[in-house]
């Protein structure tokens, strides 16, 4: 493909209208080589426009993701390519707009990840010597591609490798660093009057705050401790820096002067965190600079990012000690609360705009704790810090605040309404111990203070009204009951439910939004003995108007983007399901259309991974409790529309789609394939879905239903050899091992041995190829199990001779090696109580059932006995099936185009021996039962085998004579 013609495709894959057409021509253009080449190509050229060039450095970096380097660490990409790319993209990063540079940025880290830093040894010699004395824009492209390498090591644990890698860069990087901040301190000095380039140089100054935070992260780099004096020197200098060139002209955006300040107390929040040390004697100036930027800052929006820093930086302070102290006596901390705290706890304007605007972001950032960067969460972490230092002299002194407050609003309701917010706020941050958790709300609360009367008295009306009540604080209410609900008795949720419910109906976004958000958590909590707080008998009453009104609060807007935006909503339809369980069953219709018609909408334009993760969780609550019962009616329901989805290729939703298929599958086991299933199989064998490794674990568990349901149609479709090849596939590669041994197990469980026996030395073959030349811990104790597994299954024709007579078909004496060797001294390692359970089970059957060891191995016959044995000194325990759906917390999870476990329909791990609840007591009557059927041959082995163990063989009489 040309470049032109290849530059209209990558711009038309930006354009919702022809993306899906675009990313197939892409699909096929990428396996060509030197692809990669031709998007820096684009990339690099003004000839393209913007567009094309941005969607070009977008397809690049997805690219780079899929295929730099295998599991394995190998590159999939022409060595060649892999060079041409490594020099171009460094000089090309330095020279591209900064919106392009952000994307290659993100391939470079990806690259670094692999092979930095030595298979890129360099790289850092690249960068050093393209940094300039003073042309900004060169150097802030360098600093910019040195970011992206170097903040990968801000999570990650301390290891000899890491540390070799840190030493590395900064034998290199650290003295040119040290002289471009001194170089770029003089150039900004000498510039201070030239508004663009100050910009420019204060653009470099805040990639270098970045760097030096990078190269700090892990351990104080002796170059920067050798310089503390000089380097906080700077530090506090650009703190307090102050040029009208460099102010932002909207007060709505931070600007070059906000983001170098901020930069600058992130760098001093870790120094105060981990090099105390080094840095303590600094720390005064800091806390003196930070009070007076606090009380001087404006409340303007623009300010907001470093407001919220400076407040970080000083609870980081007040942790230590030696400098809290600093805050014990009244006076100074009534000033600290008066001038600091409360000024950014209380609402401003802006909130407010936001509250009616942008009621979705409002959420999000009070809720979730995605606000760390605002400035009431900063106050209020600020607030907790001192009260943990000094809890009963906050306590006082706060209170009286919150009794002023509230005189304020009683006085005039109407006009003094954010007095009260800030009052049950400020309430809510003291009484408050700890953070919120996702689970149980406050779990610790303060003994100075009475949660519930402050409820009763200030709150509580609030909820009860039907009007004059600002919905503030109605928000205000209903949060407290979220944010306490651990601490509230059973007894008042009895009371305190049904306003929760109620407020689902009013006309205000935030507030039915936080009421959804309070009942799914509370409908979700437990006690200490793991009871429910809200009974489900309850709720099933409800659930029809409840579930009705949920969905139509979805559906309000029906335009892909807006219907999916809240995903406080589907979450709390999911809860309700979770909740009612079976109850959903009389009003399957009501909600088998709304999540029809929900899917096709969104399925459209996938927008919001939270919302459709919360969307399918609810598919499989509903799947879950309903299809057993209804399996036709949710079959002939879901089938087209999940259809739809696989036949439009909407990647995000596919490995949902197959995980909802396998409930349903699952649902009516009893059920043959029905002509749905059956013209599904073919298209779910085809390689070009198991390629995505996001779709390998649901189609796995989809294939593996569909052989319990129909492995004789799947046999007579002659489709066997084809999930084989899956099989093969799946096995070589350690990445997708484990599922190779899932559906290896699945096929050996659902098809008859006479069928798998043409096959069975093949698949054999693969596995000890596997275990000579590349075992893994993890791949030897599935085979190990695996091995279980079919010694165990006598009953249906397999059993440890018939893995023996196949094993000795690969190479002649093969077995015992392998017996000896690797699964005797595994089967000790196995973790699991089920594969424990397997182990115990074949190794009994071995004992009683097998020929080859009766006759042939008779000193394995022994060891066999031992090892059983010693399983059985610590015997598996099987627990009872818990119906328990886990909770999944999205803040935990990534999304994207991959898999995610729906919890709602996750698939416990098959116990294919249900009946055998006490091995001990299984073993000792097996033992008993064969040895009496076979004349005392059982007893006459021991006696013989075990004579160079006569404490095995005393362990093995007592079962037997149990």
């Amino acid at each position: 493909m040309e470049l032109q013609s290849l530059a209209r495709t990558l711009e038309a894959s930006l354009d919702p209208t022809q993306n899906k057409q675009a990313e197939t021509v892409l699909l096929q253009e990428q396996k060509k080589p030197g692809f990669s080449l031709l998007l820096l190509r684009i990339v690099a050229s003004d000839t393209y426009g913007s567009t094309a060039r941005l969607a070009s450095a977008l397809y690049f970096k997805n690219f780079i993701r899929r295929n730099w380097t295998d599991e394995n660490g190998n590159y999939r990409l022409p060595q060649q390519e892999v060079v041409s790319i490594k020099q171009e993209l460094i000089g090309l990063m330095i020279n591209v707009p900064a919106n392009i540079q952000y994307q290659l940025g993100d391939a470079v880290g990806v690259i670094a990840d692999s092979d930095f830093w030595r298979r890129w040894d360099t790289l850092v010699d690249d960068l050093v010597s393209r940094l300039t004395p003073d042309n900004a824009r060169i150097n802030n492209g360098v600093l910019q591609v040195a970011h992206s390498i170097f903040k990968r090591w801000r999570p990650l644990y301390r290891s000899d490798e890491l540390f070799t890698e840190v030493n590395h860069v900064l034998g290199k990087f650290g003295d040119p660093f040290v002289q471009l901040l001194g170089n770029t301190d003089q150039i900004i000095e000498r510039n201070r009057d030239d508004r663009l380039a100050l910009s420019q140089y204060f653009s470099t100054m805040n990639l270098l705050m970045k760097l030096l935070y990078d190269l700090s992260v892990q351990d104080l780099p002796p170059i920067f401790e050798d310089n503390m004096q000089s380097l906080t020197s700077l530090l506090h200098k650009y703190l307090i820096y102050d040029n009208p060139l460099l102010h932002a002209d909207d007060d709505s955006e931070s600007g070059p002067l906000e983001f170098v300040k901020s930069g600058i107390f992130e760098v001093l929040v870790l120094y105060a965190q981990k090099y105390e040390d080094a840095f303590g004697p600094f720390v005064e100036q800091f806390v003196g600079s930070s009070w007076n930027l606090l009380t001087t800052t404006g409340l303007e929006p623009k300010n907001d990012i470093l407001v919220s820093k400076a407040l970080q930086f000083l609870t980081s302070v007040t942790r230590l000690s030696q400098h809290a102290q600093a805050f014990n006596n009244e006076d100074t901390m009534s000033q600290v609360i008066e001038r600091v705290v409360l000024p950014n706890l209380s609402l401003r304007d802006s909130d407010m705009e936001m509250f009616e605007d942008e009621p979705i972001e409002f959420i999000r950032r009070d809720l979730e704790g995605s606000d760390s960067d605002t400035r009431r969460r900063a106050a209020t972490d600020f607030l907790q810090q001192l009260l943990a230092q000094f809890q009963k002299l906050v306590t006082d002194i706060v209170l009286r605040y919150i009794n002023h407050y509230l005189s304020e609003y009683s006085r005039n309701p109407s006009a003094n309404w954010k007095s009260k917010d800030t009052a049950v706020y400020l309430f809510s941050s003291i009484a408050a111990k700890g953070a919120v958790t996702t689970s149980q709300g406050v779990k610790s609360v303060n003994e100075l203070v009475n949660i519930i009367d402050f409820f009763q008295a200030n709150v509580a009306a609030d909820l009860l009204s039907d009007s004059d009540v600002e919905p503030i604080l109605k928000v205000d209410a209903i949060k407290y009951l979220y944010m306490f609900r651990s601490q509230i008795t059973r007894e008042q949720w009895r009371d305190a439910f049904p306003l929760v419910v109620k407020h689902l109906g009013s006309p205000e976004y935030v507030v039915y939004t936080y009421a959804a958000i309070a009942l799914e958590r509370v409908l979700a909590l437990t006690d200490r003995s793991k009871q429910s707080v809200i009974e489900p008998a309850d709720v099933t009453p409800l659930s029809a108007q409840l579930l009705e009104h949920l969905f139509q609060l979805i559906e309000r807007n029906p335009e892909p983007p807006k219907l999916q935006e809240n995903e406080f909503l589907m979450r709390c339809v999911m809860r309700v399901l979770i909740v009612i369980r079976d109850g959903v069953v009389p009003i399957t219709d009501i909600v088998l259309a709304n999540f029809t018609k929900i899917t096709q909408i969104i399925s459209s334009n996938p927008a919001n991974p939270r919302f459709y993760y919360y969307h399918f969780e609810a598919l499989g609550a509903f799947i879950r409790f309903a299809a057993p019962l209804q399996p036709e009616k949710l079959e002939n329901g879901l089938y087209p529309v999940f259809l739809n989805i696989l036949e439009n290729d909407v990647q995000e939703f596919i490995p949902y789609v197959f995980q909802l298929f396998a409930a349903l599958l699952e649902a009516n086991l009893s059920g043959s394939l029905t002509a749905y299933y059956t013209s599904l199989a073919q298209p779910i064998l085809s390689p070009q879905l198991w390629s995505s490794r996001g779709n390998i674990p649901a189609l796995v568990r989809l294939v593996s239903s569909l052989l319990t349901r129909g492995a004789s149609q799947i046999a007579e479709n002659k489709q066997l050899e084809p999930i084989l090849g899956i099989f093969q596939n799946l096995i070589t590669n350690k990445v997708n091992e484990i599922y190779g041994f899932e559906l290896l197990e699945s096929i050996m469980a659902n098809f008859a041995p006479s069928i798998i026996e043409p096959y069975f030395v093949a698949i054999l073959q693969l596995l000890f190829t596997r275990l000579q030349n590349s075992k893994t811990e993890a791949f030897s104790a599935r085979f190990v199990r695996f091995y279980h597994f079919i010694s165990s299954r006598i009953d249906s024709g397999l059993g440890a001779d018939w893995f023996i007579n196949h094993a000795n078909q690969v190479q002649e004496g093969l077995y015992v090696q392998l017996y000896l060797t690797i699964i005797l001294p595994d089967t000790q390692k196995l973790a699991r109580p089920l594969d424990r359970k397997i182990a115990v089970i074949s190794l009994c059957k071995t004992l009683t059932d097998s020929v080859s060891f009766a006759d042939k191995y008779k000193k394995g016959w022994g060891y066999t006995c031992e090892t059983l044995l010693k399983l059985l000194e610590n015997p598996p325990t099987i627990a009872s099936t818990d119906d328990t759906i886990a909770d999944q917390d999205v803040d935990d999870m990534s999304f994207g185009v991959g898999f995610t476990q729906l919890q709602t329909i996750k698939r416990p791990a098959r116990d294919f021996w249900p009946e055998v609840m006490d091995v001990k007591s299984w073993v000792g009557q097996e033992l008993q039962s064969t040895n009496a059927k076979q004349g005392g041959k059982i007893k006459s082995f021991a006696e013989e085998r075990l004579v160079q163990s006569p404490q095995a063989l005393q362990v093995l009489s007592t079962y037997m004579s149990r």
